[in-house]
């Protein structure tokens, strides 16, 4: 069976917000759960990954009846950046904690540290109980560029190239492949775009990134043709316009840029992503509404939404 399975975890940008007002569409930050050919990938560690933890270790305690015959979880997170709503449920994700977990981290490196150390800087040092280093779990933490490819492999740790040309990658047929670019349209140190391919399927991951005038020509020539666009959408266009307010160089995009992007790289279906922390679910609901004729080639993300692809 080709499995290609979406879950989301959070789909709000910026901070969390618990509140009776985001009900429904949810107030976790960022954090997509897929299954692919039996691999766990976990896209972004926002607030969205404790639940997806919890449920993990839920899992693995009726695995077995004792640590010998439970089965370990394996991970491959993929971090955009280390902003702290993509990264502030990390620490709380419970199969960190286990010393069986196998947990494959990957991102970009700012200009002077290791992605490693930069996560060790914001979520553990002065600001949680214990260090980066104390993590129980088998914690594997690379830097990767637009240059690298990694290859998921049924019996291996996740494999990854370094591309110069196509013909570098080279799959098996159970094979699930990851590529990645770096956009630098968000602040400080911009922010990495994932495409996720098996089984002639695509999924591409945009969060926190802005539109150039035009488009993004970049962007749509790595997703095109894909079959499931996550783009973000924080603002709506006025908003991002407010003469007051102006939302320009946030590093965000607007509904409108979303549905751009999907039309100027031919992706089948499009999600709106990363949601400002201001707009509740009436807000949502009005914009879901506005959009509504839209509803065959897009959708409002919120959390527990699941697609099959």
């Amino acid at each position: 069976m080709k499995e290609f399975k979406v879950k989301f975890r959070g789909v709000r940008g910026s901070h969390p917000r618990a509140n009776k007002d985001y009900m429904k569409f949810g107030g976790n930050t960022s954090c997509v759960e897929l299954h692919v050919n039996g691999h766990l990938i976990i896209l972004d560690a926002g607030t969205g990954m404790i639940e997806l933890g919890n449920e993990l270790m839920q899992k693995y305690l009726v695995s077995g009846n004792d640590e010998n015959s439970r089965k370990p979880v394996e991970a491959t997170i993929l971090l955009s950046h280390i902003h702290l709503d993509h990264i502030l449920g990390f620490t709380f994700f419970s199969p960190a904690h286990l010393p069986s977990s196998n947990l494959h981290v990957f991102g970009a490196s700012d200009y002077n540290d290791e992605l490693a150390d930069g996560l060790a800087d914001i979520l553990f040092s002065k600001s949680f109980p214990l260090d980066l280093g104390d993590i129980a779990a088998n914690l594997n933490i690379s830097n990767i560029t637009e240059h690298n490819a990694i290859i998921l492999r049924h019996g291996s740790d996740p494999i990854v190239l370094r591309v110069e040309k196509p013909e570098d990658i080279k799959l098996a047929e159970d094979d699930v492949l990851i590529t990645c670019y770096k956009s630098l349209a968000h602040p400080q140190e911009g922010v990495m775009i994932y495409k996720i391919q098996y089984s002639g399927k695509t999924l591409v991951y945009a969060t926190d990134k802005e539109t150039y005038f035009g488009g993004d020509k970049k962007l749509t020539k790595f997703a095109r043709n894909c079959d499931l666009l996550i783009h973000d959408a924080q603002y709506t266009t006025e908003d991002y316009l407010n003469p007051y307010h102006p939302k320009q160089g946030y590093g965000h995009s607007t509904f409108d840029m979303a549905l751009e992007c999907q039309n100027y790289s031919n992706a089948k279906h499009l999600i709106f992503y990363h949601y400002d922390p201001s707009y509740n679910d009436e807000k949502l609901d009005s914009l879901s509404s506005f959009y509504g004729n839209m509803a065959d080639k897009a959708s409002f993300a919120y959390e527990g939404m699941e697609i099959d692809l």
